[in-house]
């Protein structure tokens, strides 16, 4: 069921903003819903996700006019603060979004567009399970909007998809994929790898499953062991092994090398494009820190600097918003040395790099050093920008601290 939401201060039962707080209407709005539900638990999933036993009182069948009533409640918040912009980017995540029926997602589009409007561009995805997307879902969810839909392939090897848990059958990618093109949507294929037993000759056959399957778009997410779940408890036990930081290193660059051949960009550390029209618009406002608003348990939200996170669990987000409270458990401010932090781990990790010019003292000293390291871009140095290597992204990390030092 997910990690520990943050500590933080009280967040009002109106969900009110702070009266000081100053949004740009010029800047980029986005809409995160998510769906909590999942048919089983995944051994290494950390995410705010419920089964049918333990959902305690929440009905699947009212959520989609739960999410409905926060994004009203959202609307006049947003409203009492200036001018409401239209949301350009929205994704359904989860959980799985496509086990509700798609006439339960696309009502809850249809109160975002009724209470913010959507740009005319608007990047709409739902994230699916393979074995959950049919061609007429994938119909109706295009005609209520949607225009992109990610994929959760996670591997081409059963035994592999074994030891995560994932319960479709590596065939059932293609259909699903097949689904998504019929409707018109843009794909996404999602993939972990360095799964307890995955080989390199496993993961190649995954990526080269992938690229024939002629996505649009690559996720490739390397398996974090996190603290409470399944995984973590057979590992503890010794039934299986520990993720080999060497192995999955390895996994790294065979992907990034597979799908440029193939003719992918990566733009970010984990995410692959074919064209820079089919990066995901969404994602990169996370890392950019735009302003999005979440909806559903256990969502954050980020407006004008202020951060503030949603009750954990369906019931008490249903019961919240019954009682015409607003469902956010906590919220944060933090200060001008956390936001610069913060900016240049994520922007850091994204291929537009951030400015030479924006960092400070020693951080901005260690530019030269990591360029002799092979970890920044050099040429992209010149031009007044830092820009991960492949070997820099495999070390992203380490060269955060030098940059923030």
């Amino acid at each position: 069921m997910g990690s520990a939401l943050p500590l933080g201060d009280p967040a009002p039962l109106d969900g009110a903003l702070p009266d000081d707080l100053v949004i740009d209407p010029q800047r980029d709005f986005g809409v995160y819903l998510h769906v909590p539900f999942c048919r089983v638990r995944c051994g290494y999933c950390d995410f705010n996700t419920y089964t049918a036993g333990e959902l305690r009182g929440a009905r699947q069948d009212a959520y989609a006019d739960e999410v409905i009533r926060e994004i009203a409640l959202s609307r006049r918040v947003l409203a009492d603060r200036g001018p409401l912009r239209p949301a350009s980017t929205v994704f359904f995540g989860g959980g799985t979004p496509t086990l509700l029926p798609a006439g339960d997602l696309g009502r809850m589009l249809a109160g975002v567009r009724d209470a913010f409007g959507l740009a005319p561009d608007a990047e709409v995805t739902v994230e699916a399970n393979p074995d959950t997307v049919t061609a007429p879902m994938a119909a109706e969810l295009a005609a209520a909007g949607v225009t992109r839909m990610s994929i959760g392939m996670q591997s081409a090897v059963p035994h592999v998809l074994a030891a995560l848990d994932r319960t479709h059958d590596p065939a059932g990618v293609a259909t699903a994929v097949a689904a998504a093109r019929s409707a018109g949507l843009d794909v996404s294929v999602d993939l972990i790898y360095g799964a307890p037993g995955e080989s390199l000759e496993d993961w190649r056959a995954s990526v080269e499953t992938a690229v024939a399957l002629a996505p649009d778009h690559v996720s490739a997410y390397a398996l974090i062991v996190e603290e409470g779940t399944k995984l973590a408890r057979q590992i503890r036990r010794g039934e299986v092994p520990e993720p080999d930081d060497d192995l999955q290193a390895d996994m790294y660059e065979l992907v990034d090398e597979t799908l440029a051949a193939a003719g992918f960009d990566w733009y970010e550390v984990s995410n692959w494009a074919r064209t820079p029209a089919q990066r995901s618009r969404h994602n990169l406002a996370y890392w950019r820190g735009t302003d999005w608003w979440g909806y559903g348990p256990g969502a954050h939200s980020h407006v004008a600097g202020l951060r503030w996170w949603n009750v954990k669990h369906p019931a008490a987000y249903a019961q919240r918003l019954a009682a015409a409270q607003s469902p956010a458990a906590g919220r944060e401010r933090p200060d001008a040395a956390a936001r610069r932090l913060e900016d240049v781990l994520l922007r850091s990790r994204i291929s537009d790099g951030l400015a030479v010019s924006e960092l400070e003292g020693e951080g901005r000293h260690a530019v030269a050093s990591l360029i002799a390291d092979g970890l920044v871009d050099g040429a992209a140095a010149v031009r007044g920008r830092v820009v991960l290597t492949r070997r820099g992204r495999l070390l992203a990390d380490a060269v955060v601290r030098a940059l923030t030092a």
